[in-house]
């Protein structure tokens, strides 16, 4: 990358990172996120003090896709459907830069608000070493898991966001994605579906599967750490902020 066309990127960068802070819906989904992943970890969970388990993989990271399900897209979908509704689109696209720069400088400003909402969840961590003796492996593969699967959320509310200047549209299509993305590799579901198809469509179930970003998520959350799983997350980011870009292009043309 050029360094003027880094410069664009970190201005429209630093301007959507900024406006974030200048909204109270930010602080409010925050608060919502920590109270939502400590009543889950500490109530539902019912971690460490029933039933002895010092790992973090069932009772604090099993919660967060669903969590981000519904978060995640409650950030993101200001990213574009803001600018349509302002008229500000018309205004950013005359601007000396590319539909490329701006869309990486606003998809990282909300992945930075994620990963300072991801960080305020450390007191968890150090909950569970004062308690327990917890194997770190599991608990930094978690949080890497953590944080691609609420990326992945944002990057298809990225792309719902492009078409529509409606918040509320985008908010209800991109939740129904990440639902769908999330449901179709669920055990249960999988297993349901399996017993009822015939065995040469078994394969393409299984496919289909395989394209949920439950599968990949839980496989990083034991502890393993599998480039596959990585690449899966950095493909469908990938994808979907190269759909938000095709979507850039036809509002513009």
């Amino acid at each position: 990358m050029k360094s003027r066309d880094l410069e664009n990127t970190l201005a429209i960068f630093k301007r959507e990172f900024l406006s974030y802070f200048n909204s109270p819906v930010l602080y409010v989904i925050v608060v919502i996120y920590l109270l939502a992943t400590m009543a889950f970890t500490f109530f539902f969970g019912q971690m460490l003090l029933e039933t002895n388990n010092a790992s973090l993989t069932e009772t604090f990271f099993a919660w967060h896709p669903w969590i981000y399900i519904v978060l995640a897209p409650a950030v993101g979908m200001r990213l574009w459907s803001e600018e349509h509704r302002l008229g500000t689109f018309e205004l950013l696209m005359t601007m000396p830069l590319s539909p490329w720069q701006a869309i990486i400088g606003k998809f990282f400003a909300a992945a930075m608000v994620w990963l300072i909402g991801l960080a305020l969840t450390f007191p968890v961590v150090i909950t569970v070493c004062w308690l327990g003796n917890p194997d770190p492996g599991p608990m930094i593969t978690g949080y890497a898991a953590s944080y691609l699967y609420a990326l992945g959320c944002l990057a298809v509310t990225s792309a719902a966001s492009a078409y529509t200047r409606s918040q509320v549209v985008c908010f209800i299509v991109s939740v129904a994605l990440c639902i769908t993305l999330t449901l179709i590799g669920h055990p249960g579901i999988l297993n349901t579906v399996l017993s009822t198809v015939p065995a040469a469509l078994e394969p393409v179930v299984r496919f289909i599967s395989y394209l949920s970003f439950m599968d990949h998520f839980f496989e990083m959350t034991r502890g393993i750490f599998v480039l596959r799983d990585v690449l899966y997350f950095v493909s469908v980011i990938a994808v979907a902020l190269i759909i938000t870009h095709m979507g850039l292009r036809s509002k513009r043309a």
